[in-house]
């Protein structure tokens, strides 16, 4: 039997929010992941679980991929970062992250990677 995953109900109005203001980055990788176009699964954006909310979530696959924008290379956005990703890593997910410019310069090789990890 599945377990349910851990849904924060505080977050669901703030996820919302994201799917409606999405970085341009953002933009670009859910068009090609959208609609079942990697090898037929599914993918949500913007999915919370617990206290976080995933950019991008396959749940066939159990991957999360998070796009990174200039916030995340502080030191405490790093710091924040690598407890979020041991959060997904212990509910079982692999953790996949990009940055913005490679989104934005490179989709193929990021959607060649995610491909990859399905």
């Amino acid at each position: 039997m599945k377990t349910a995953l851990p849904f924060n109900r505080k977050l669901k109005r703030y996820a919302r929010e994201l799917r409606k203001n999405m970085t341009d980055a953002e933009i670009r990788l859910w068009t090609r992941v959208r609609r079942k176009q990697l090898k037929g699964l599914q993918f949500y954006r913007q999915k919370n679980f617990g206290d976080y909310i995933a950019d991008f979530y396959c749940p066939a696959a159990r991957v999360i991929v998070e796009i990174d924008g200039g916030q995340h290379f502080s030191e405490q956005g790093i710091r924040k970062d690598e407890l979020r990703d041991k959060y997904f890593t212990r509910l079982g997910f692999k953790v996949l992250r990009f940055t913005d410019t490679e989104v934005l310069k490179s989709i193929d090789s990021v959607v060649e990677t995610i491909w990859r990890h399905l």
